[in-house]
């Protein structure tokens, strides 16, 4: 008899525990490509290139100089700084032929510094805004980006980011609703039992707690099953593309770990409650329903 009364409910706690892993499975990825995209952004925006064209009587020290100068600025991520002679260099590879040889032996290029901005300022007004600061500095010759692939990149960003966003929150209701509707299974399960218990005279708090108490262990074993498969597969990408280790950050992964564990308590807990209260309120004839 013993064996017959607790295996259902094993298997109930089971099933309930299966679900919500799922769930937070769900709710976890929703966060995780959420975050990446927006790193995979940040990157992308990061990866713009605004090239300084250098002033023909800066000598390579002073361009040095000059560039530890530009590396302070507030909207500077990195510099890199192409002489005169690396330029040259460059193009004589590129086309086959030293430019030299046609111009009586003189340099046609000059020096420039190659600077990618910070994410925030990777867009058009502040990037006319930057081009019209650094061409007040008299090191500076000219300032050259590419305005029309900012202006599509930005455009094709927001279009990423909106519909991701939406994704986003369609998916984090279907995870509440599902969440909800796996916790009031399990206490419809169980209504008979607090009928009685209520008709023995105990008090709500009392009736509650078991039904808090096992959602809490349901929600917090199935957020580390779901943190522990996230995690095995992140390590797994990470091994396969050295791509995928750059945009999954470690904030990244602590945020996505915290959501889980909070939604698993949270969620499990605050149904679990209003599940228990509902089925309270309800009368006997009401529970046959």
């Amino acid at each position: 008899m013993k064996k017959r009364n607790t295996s259902p409910g094993r298997w109930q706690w089971f099933t309930s525990c299966v679900s919500t892993t799922l769930v937070l499975l769900l709710l976890g990825l929703v966060v995780l490509f959420g975050l990446t995209a927006l790193e995979l952004s940040r990157n992308v925006r990061e990866n713009l290139t605004v090239t300084l064209l250098l002033d023909d009587d800066l000598d390579s020290l002073e361009a040095r100089s000059f560039q530890q100068q530009i590396d302070l600025l507030p909207y500077a991520h990195s510099t890199t700084l192409i002489t005169a002679e690396q330029a040259l260099k460059e193009e004589t590879q590129r086309m086959g032929a030293d430019p030299t040889e046609f111009l009586a032996g003189e340099n046609p290029y000059t020096a420039s510094i190659e600077m990618n901005v910070q994410a925030d300022y990777a867009c058009t007004d502040s990037l006319l805004w930057i081009s019209k600061q650094l061409r007040e500095m008299w090191q500076i010759s000219d300032v050259v980006y590419q305005r029309d692939l900012v202006d599509n990149l930005n455009h094709r960003l927001r279009q990423a980011t909106g519909v991701l966003a939406v994704l986003a929150i369609l998916l984090t209701i279907i995870s509440i609703v599902l969440i909800n509707n796996t916790v009031r299974l399990s206490v419809y399960a169980r209504r008979f039992s607090i009928h009685t218990m209520r008709l023995v005279g105990a008090s709500w708090s009392v009736i509650q707690r078991p039904f808090l108490r096992r959602s809490l262990g349901i929600g917090l074993t199935a957020a580390v099953i779901s943190s522990a498969l996230l995690l095995g597969g992140i390590h797994w990408m990470m091994q396969q593309d050295e791509f995928a280790a750059a945009i999954i950050t470690r904030q990244t992964i602590v945020i996505m770990l915290a959501t889980i564990f909070t939604a698993a308590l949270l969620l499990t807990l605050v149904s679990t409650w209003l599940c228990v209260n509902h089925f309270l309120n309800m009368r006997e004839n009401e529970m046959y329903k």
